[in-house]
């Protein structure tokens, strides 16, 4: 059975699995839970200086039948008070020493106020301090939060300040709220924190109810951005990561990058995993399931570990950065067709719609006689499955033409109905860079572009 456990910084716990901080760590009892449930660790919801929230604090995305596929929050940092944070995080890490507890800290952008909190947060025994770079609202209106992580030379001066006075691990975490990942992440590098942890929330309106016209959520007729999470934005997030991993600075840092951002499922993790991430902070899914989903994380992620021959985390961190390129690097003789299995075809017709309206109009209508028809030609006053299946047409993609851009595998309801399938290249291997090299007039001039398709015999569907 694979092993499960990671040393993260210097932070010890049994899975890599960490609840972020947010509302499932703003208590001594939520995290106690969540330590006998089976959770590796927590980082404590942000502790630091008096807030007050308000009433009517999530909005949440919900689409197609489906329920919060992302959650907006305009909630602040902990308003409990610090001291009783202080001594509940003390207790819950003399009782689980075996368990990661990390703090979250914001507290004013001055040196003295970020001593004193350091100071603090390590006489209860903690095993790290986590730098919330990240809040997109209220607390950054005050200059803490994100408002420190889009500033590279503040996060870099607050992080030396927190540094000086440390003397446990120091996670920075940045904010997604910036063009450039990269940018931030090297400032904490040069200010020697010790880990990196992404992605904070991502600055949202989550909706308007059409009722009331209200935005969402509505506190007190007002509303505004807030922080986004969960599922949707898990895309935002591994690629946020890969640009660390791949990042030369970054990665010879060696700083391991603790991933966060829609992990809900285990082949989430191990996705996270993949580009580099070493622990792993869950919110969202708990809010939505309970901790109770430890069981399918861990179970989940350890037998996968085991099919692929991983004993080890680490044996998992990073296997897939490799193959993060650039487009001026991808082959572009590669090719790839559709073909469709015409035993589970239903004959929706998604697939042809798709292709015929919006992409490359390679898939044909084809009717029991072998004839191409056009849609809708089939009777559309039958009724019951069997009959109406029937006398439709059968989707027929045009390999010749397929461009191989997926869309139709994509809208397919049914899966492995439609494979992507590589063929033999019709043309010898080349990137974009290597024709930049060869004959930089061709990617300047749609003249000589067109001239070298005809001498490579490239035909443009």
């Amino acid at each position: 059975m694979a092993d499960l456990s990671i040393d993260f910084a210097g932070i010890k716990s049994p899975n890599p699995f960490w609840l972020a901080s947010a509302p499932p760590s703003n208590s001594g009892m939520q995290v106690h839970r969540a330590f006998e449930a089976g959770w590796g660790g927590a980082v404590w919801k942000t502790i630091g200086t008096p807030v007050l929230n308000v009433s009517n604090r999530y909005g949440a995305w919900h689409y197609g039948g489906q329920r919060m596929l992302a959650i907006n929050n305009v909630e602040l940092i902990s308003d409990r008070p610090i001291e009783l944070n202080l001594r509940e995080i003390a207790d819950v890490k003399r009782n689980w020493p075996d368990r990661a507890v990390v703090v979250s800290a914001m507290v004013a952008p001055n040196a003295e106020a970020w001593s004193e909190v350091v100071k603090r947060i390590q006489d209860t025994g903690a095993d790290g301090i986590e730098l919330n770079f990240g809040c997109p609202h209220g607390m950054s209106e005050r200059g803490m939060g994100s408002a420190v992580g889009q500033v590279p030379e503040y996060l870099e001066r607050i992080t030396g300040w927190v540094m000086s006075a440390a003397s446990i691990p120091i996670i920075v975490k940045l904010t997604p709220n910036i063009t450039n990942i990269v940018v931030p992440a090297r400032s904490a590098v040069s200010a020697g924190a010790n880990a990196l942890s992404l992605i904070n929330t991502i600055n949202s309106i989550v909706g308007v109810d059409l009722d009331t016209l209200a935005i969402t959520p509505n506190i007190g007729g007002k509303g505004g951005h807030g922080g986004y999470a969960g599922p949707a934005v898990k895309p935002i997030a591994l690629n946020m990561l890969a640009s660390l991993g791949t990042d030369e600075v970054v990665s010879k840092s060696g700083l391991p990058i603790s991933g966060m951002g829609g992990i809900s499922t285990w082949q989430d993790a191990a996705e996270f995993l993949l580009l580099g991430a070493t622990s792993l902070q869950v919110c969202t899914a708990v809010m939505h399931y309970g901790f109770r989903i430890i069981d399918d994380l861990c179970n989940g992620l350890s037998n996968w570990m085991d099919e692929k021959g991983y004993a080890t985390i680490n044996d998992v961190v990073g296997q897939s950065l490799h193959r993060v390129s650039e487009f001026k690097h991808f082959d572009l003789s590669f090719k790839a067709v559709a073909r469709i299995d015409q035993d589970t075809c239903i004959k929706c017709n998604l697939c042809y719609v798709a292709c015929n309206d919006t992409t490359h109009q390679c898939i044909d209508l084809v009717s029991a006689a072998g004839k191409v028809v056009q849609p809708y030609s089939y009777d559309v006053r039958s009724n019951g499955k069997d009959e109406a299946i029937n006398t439709r047409p059968q989707p027929v993609v045009r390999e010749a033409d397929c461009v191989g851009c997926r869309l139709c595998y994509n809208v397919c309801p049914v899966d492995h109905c439609i494979e992507m399938v590589e063929v033999a290249p019709e043309h010898p291997s080349t990137t974009w860079n290597e024709i930049l090299q060869a004959e930089p007039e061709v990617t300047e001039d749609w003249e000589a572009m067109k001239a070298y398709r005809e001498r490579n015999g490239l035909h443009i569907h």
